[in-house]
């Protein structure tokens, strides 16, 4: 089942509106990083400070952080304040003995009742409990038998010293108990204030937060916490994103001046290959238009000079045309074998040399072995042109043009020298716009590997020299 036109007209719709929004995403997050690569370190450091600051005084107010104040139940402590347990009452002091009979002596000590007879010592009960202990027919007492050569006075001495030994006890007991009692009290007397202390601070607890059973409780809820560490990473993120965009705005502004300089060069060379290719549309029609009159003449003269020439007029149109097509045409100048080169230049210096017939004599020195290097066309044309219509024709007798090409120091160098007038001293000198010309177009294919020199001939005529780096058609360059 097909989806209806309305379904594809919203995907289409929301497709439009994400690719609008992605686009401006892109757009600004360019336009970001290119303004944190146009201010310096120092003034990204500071905005940075001034943001954290500011966020850091902020994140804590409306609207970023909101409080709520609730009231909830209070859970009071219970205190409870155990006082200490009282000290059990003191023993009863024992009363002094009363003083014995000389035939008997009887004392107390605490529950006890001690008599001293002739007989010798009886420690019994009291009279109360000694009733109780005959009630129950059990014998009490302890009766001490005085040993042989003891008298009642030693014993009654003995018994004196115990009691008084007895009653020393008992009172330094009492003076313990006594203290012990103050002390209890007083640790009453503190267990009582301090349950006071604690009421009176419950009390103080409850009514600062809330009266009653209730208190107020504030709740606190925002995003000021999570928009400082937001503040943290922008920072760090920004300050990562402006090392890396701006190295890569550098490599884009490289790339675009290196595109530039380029297209500057090669519309350059494409002006230099024009201008070469206009001056050849003037010098051939000149020449053509003399090799075709030569031509004509000698057909009434000299047929067989005419044939000659005709002849030499075709193997140049023949050689010539192609040069110029791949000149003007070839974004690199057309560079194409030596040989190629001088299978212009030899029908052009034979047709010279009849026209001027014994007034030009030409000498080419080039080995076999460098017919097969490299070298931008028209070059040698140029030179060869210069040096005939600028040297040697105005000369009255005349003159010689060598053509040598050799290797030196590792490069390729092609000499044009003539005899005649000299650079600059013939009336039809030129402008120099063709030596201008080769020097622009060595310059864009070589740079500062290529040169162009000129200098005067001995005894007179002038020596040009073009040398380019040196390759073959098959190799590369040395």
């Amino acid at each position: 089942m097909n989806a209806s036109p309305t379904a594809d007209t919203a995907t289409a719709s929301w497709s439009a509106r994400w690719q609008r929004f992605s686009a401006g995403l892109v757009r600004a997050f360019h336009a970001y990083g290119n303004w944190l690569i146009s201010i310096s370190w120092r003034r990204f450091i500071l905005l940075s400070a001034i943001l954290l600051v500011g966020i850091g005084i902020i994140h804590d107010e409306p609207p970023l952080t909101w409080r709520f104040t609730e009231r909830v139940e209070n859970h009071r402590p219970r205190i409870v304040v155990m006082p200490p347990q009282a000290p059990k009452p003191p023993v009863a002091p024992v009363s002094p003995p009363t003083p014995p009979s000389p035939r008997q002596a009887e004392s107390s000590v605490g529950d006890l009742q001690i008599s001293i007879g002739k007989d010798g010592i009886r420690i019994v009960p009291n009279a109360a409990k000694g009733a109780a202990s005959a009630a129950s027919g059990a014998e009490a007492g302890v009766e001490i038998k005085l040993p042989p050569g003891v008298t009642s006075e030693i014993a009654r001495e003995a018994i004196a010293e115990a009691r008084r030994q007895i009653e020393e006890a008992l009172r330094r007991e009492q003076e313990q108990l006594k203290e012990r009692r103050e002390e209890a009290e007083q640790a009453v007397k503190d267990a009582e204030a301090a349950r006071r202390d604690a009421e009176a601070a419950l009390e103080a607890l409850t009514k600062e937060q809330g009266d009653g059973d209730f208190h107020t409780r504030v709740t606190r809820i925002g995003i000021g916490d999570f928009l400082l560490q937001l503040s943290w990473l922008w920072v760090l993120g920004s300050a990562v994103l402006k090392y890396t965009y701006k190295g890569r705005v550098q490599a884009e502004v490289k790339a675009a001046q290196a595109t530039e300089t380029a297209e500057a060069e090669s519309l350059k060379r494409q002006v230099v290959e024009a201008r070469m290719a206009a001056m050849q549309a003037q010098v051939e029609p000149h020449f053509l238009f003399n090799t075709l009159a030569s031509i004509d003449h000698l057909i009434e003269t000299d047929p067989q000079r005419a044939s000659q020439m005709q002849k030499n007029l075709i193997a140049l149109l023949r050689a010539s045309m192609p040069s110029m097509r791949e000149a003007s045409g070839n974004g690199n100048g057309g560079l194409r074998e030596l040989g190629r080169e001088l299978a212009v230049i030899r029908p052009y210096l034979e047709i010279l040399k009849v026209r001027m017939e014994e007034r030009l004599v030409t000498d080419i020195q080039v080995p076999d072995g460098l017919l097969s290097a490299e070298f931008p066309p028209m070059m040698i044309q140029t030179l060869v042109e210069n040096a005939i219509k600028h040297g040697l024709e105005p000369k009255a007798e005349g003159g010689s043009l060598t053509l040598k090409a050799e290797i030196v120091h590792g490069k390729l160098q092609v000499t044009v020298a003539d005899t005649g007038l000299g650079f600059g001293k013939a009336a039809t000198a030129g402008t120099g716009v063709g030596l201008a010309n080769i020097r622009e177009r060595l310059q864009l294919l070589y740079g500062a590997r290529a040169s162009l020199t000129v200098a005067e001939n001995a005894p007179s005529g002038t020596v040009v020299q073009i040398t380019v780096p040196y390759k073959t058609v098959e190799g590369s360059y040395t």
